[in-house]
């Protein structure tokens, strides 16, 4: 058992042959990715009777930890960073040659939990949002990401300036992610859950979201405008404790960025089989 412990993908896929062997049941793949749906599916299953402990996510983001771009059918910079070649559309349009979509790739998705895979093209941006009652794990499979997340102060501080309505919150993130890299989790209420990505090269991230957006279950993404603390002053200024005023900003809710531009591509890597 010790020589499992340095090793996630060798542990998780112990557990599951110790499983199998108890119902019967064949192990349908030895990939790393589903080794990886398999951990998801026994941590984030919606028939728990209590949410996963830390120990139970902690060993999700080591598993996570190693997986690679191989293992999910990625290959790095395969094309021109802004999807385009250098004369494929007119080189004096700014428009042309920076409104390139981010790609959002569907690997798996069920009740329980979401993985999925983000490639950024540089400069590409998801706008700041939040992770209503969601852990997220987020690892950098390629590249180079700047990572700016914030989460709410509690009790709730909300101000109202010239018909704005805007909520405190504290920066908990606010650094550049280069693969390789350990895996970050996000909490519900904790580990910045309003989170903003910004391509420094062409970049691409593995998403586990557990559980997913779910409008009927009121897990709405929702994106917001970050202002600086000195923007909105009140009697509550100067009253952030020790901390210093640039670890804090206002959010006001915005609608969907109409500069938002994201399509739709194909998983190529292996095959994960679902386990019911």
């Amino acid at each position: 058992m010790c020589g499992y412990l340095s090793n996630p993908l060798q542990f998780s896929q112990a557990i599951f042959r110790r499983f199998s062997a108890m119902t019967g049941e064949q192990l349908p793949s030895s990939s790393s990715i589903q080794s990886l749906y398999e951990l998801c599916n026994q941590t984030f299953k919606r028939s728990a009777n209590s949410p996963p402990s830390s120990q139970a996510i902690q060993r999700v983001s080591a598993l996570l930890d190693t997986i690679t771009s191989t293992d999910v059918g990625l290959k790095e910079n395969e094309e021109d960073d802004r999807g385009h070649g250098l004369f494929g559309f007119n080189v004096f349009s700014r428009a042309n040659r920076w409104a390139q979509p981010i790609t959002y790739i569907d690997v798996h998705e069920c009740d329980g939990f979401t993985m999925c895979i983000f490639c950024f093209p540089t400069s590409s941006v998801i706008p700041l949002h939040d992770h209503p009652g969601m852990t997220v794990l987020s690892k950098v499979l390629y590249g180079s990401l700047h990572v700016k997340a914030y989460d709410w102060v509690e009790p709730t501080r909300i101000e109202k300036s010239n018909g704005t309505r805007v909520r405190l919150a504290k920066l908990a993130v606010d650094k550049v992610v280069t693969a390789p890299s350990n895996t970050s989790i996000l909490y519900p209420n904790t580990g910045g859950n309003l989170h903003c990505f910004t391509a420094i090269t062409p970049c691409a991230v593995l998403d586990i979201l557990a559980p997913p957006y779910s409008e009927a279950a009121g897990r709405i993404c929702t994106y917001y405008h970050d202002y600086p603390y000195s923007s909105f002053p009140t009697a509550h200024n100067g009253e952030v404790g020790d901390s210093k005023e640039e670890e804090y900003a206002w959010l006001a809710e915005i609608e969907t960025p109409a500069d938002l531009y994201m399509r739709n591509g194909r998983y190529t890597g292996p095959a994960i089989h679902s386990i019911d």
